[in-house]
């Protein structure tokens, strides 16, 4: 597949990260001379110096025989010209990242199409969904829906009080129990694990379940002492922040600190009636006592500053706030949030990756998203007819050991996988997939 991407920034930098797996045909188009030069050192790709919306570059590119252009500078307007241009020189796919909400609109999208723009990417509101998911459940890491929640996955840090450590996992997830684990995190290795491993203390371990077995996996995690969150504080007021206040469940009341009293009187217009907006500093301790940290069950962090926002969560955590997000954009603090019990990590380059990433598989794929946590992708196939997954029970698919199939939906209804289930065409089937290009497992589908 040949693919171009223009603006070597965190996005585009990242999604290059993601498909230097695939050993494709990638091309980056920059105007900046140093970045070009970071990017091309790291991975294995192809750059070119110009401006995205120069005819002369695009062409000089080969975008006539792109299979996907993407167009990812932080310039909306940048990036919808040169998707327009890539269409008209026959480029196959195109996508283009925007900031204003308004662009997501149906009228507004379809507009877009009709001129070229296949498809629009928007990172605030992909960011402000996870959120959002992350603060539904206090006790839950990650949350990952499958239709509607007819299958959910969830990520779990495990703790002494779990009932389940130290058994191996055929004796307390077998067929007829109504939870599979599908991966476990532990230190710094992720394990697809089989019959015969075990949870131990301080993994983060993910379940996939039905919905009506939420509470249950609730339970012998040993998480029904965490209280669900009523109320929420949000450290900084930028985008991302009101997308996510925006999206807020009616049961849940917000307070959001923010340090720019200019901003403070703008969000005081945006928001409704539900959200507190303190001009204050976040980061200090006597504040946060005085609006009420200790009755709070969950701190968001979404400063500009991933330093800012790690030591915010650390503190709400000290002062006994449960549940904490964190945004974090420099991937390479991902790893210590991690270490340090953070919470749940937004990384809105990761993210809107994961959403391009889908774009590129050729089976019809429902979505997918690329967890950062276990370096691992969990994506929504749907078979085709006659398709080799159909043909014969998963015990004799013979699928490579990094691959697990966690559920399937069939006519709504959330199914969890055992040896003897036999896959069918049409068939939502979620698969998690650690250190393996999803390319190398579509053609199972197709």
């Amino acid at each position: 597949m040949k693919i171009i991407i223009t603006g070597a920034y965190g996005i585009g930098t990242y999604l290059a990260r993601l498909l230097s797996r695939n050993k494709d045909d990638l091309t980056i188009i920059d105007e900046d001379e140093d970045r070009l030069a970071k990017i091309g050192s790291d991975y294995d790709l192809l750059t070119v110096h110009g401006s995205p919306t120069s005819v002369k570059t695009l062409k000089e590119a080969g975008t006539g025989s792109a299979d996907l252009f993407i167009a990812l500078t932080p310039s909306e307007d940048e990036n919808i010209n040169s998707c327009i241009i890539a269409h008209a020189l026959k480029a196959k796919k195109t996508v283009a990242q925007v900031n204003h909400a308004e662009y997501m609109e149906p009228a507004v999208h379809q507009m877009y199409m009709e001129l070229g723009v296949d498809e629009l990417i928007y990172p605030e509101i992909l960011a402000a969904r996870d959120i959002i998911n992350g603060l539904k459940m206090s006790w839950v890491r990650q949350r990952w829906d499958v239709h509607g929640g007819a299958l959910v996955m969830l990520g779990i840090k495990l703790r002494e009080n779990c009932g389940v450590l130290n058994r191996p996992l055929r004796e307390i997830c077998g067929p007829t129990d109504p939870y599979h684990i599908v991966a476990i995190k532990r230190g710094n290795d992720t394990i697809i694990p089989g019959g015969n491993d075990e949870l131990e203390c301080f993994d983060l371990a993910y379940f996939m379940t039905t919905r009506d077995y939420v509470p249950y996996v609730r339970k012998i995690v040993g998480k029904e002492t965490y209280v669900d969150v009523k109320d929420v504080m949000f450290m900084g007021g930028g985008v991302t922040a009101v997308r996510a206040l925006q999206s807020l469940p009616k049961y849940m009341d917000a307070k959001v600190i923010e340090i720019d009293p200019d901003r403070c009187e703008e969000l005081n217009q945006i928001l409704d009636s539900n959200t507190l907006v303190i001009h204050g500093d976040a980061r200090d301790i006597s504040q946060l006592t005085d609006e009420g940290i200790r009755n709070t069950q969950a701190f968001v962090a979404l400063t500009g500053s991933s330093e800012a926002n790690i030591l915010a969560c650390l503190t709400a955590k000290r002062l006994g706030v449960r549940k904490t997000v964190a945004m974090i954009e420099n991937i390479d603090y991902v790893s210590m949030a991690e270490s340090l019990d953070i919470g749940t990590i937004i990384n809105k380059k990761a993210i809107a990756a994961s959403r391009i990433y889908q774009l590129m598989l050729d089976a019809e794929v429902m979505n997918v998203t690329f967890l950062m946590s276990v370096n691992a992708d969990v994506a929504e196939f749907i078979p085709k007819e006659g398709s080799k997954i159909t043909k014969k029970p998963v015990k004799d698919l013979k699928l490579p050991a990094s691959i697990t199939i966690g559920g399937i939906v069939r006519n709504g209804e959330g199914m969890l996988v055992s040896g003897n289930t036999k896959i069918e065409a049409g068939d939502s089937v979620v698969v998690f997939c650690h250190d393996l290009n999803l390319k190398n497992i579509e053609k199972l589908f197709n």
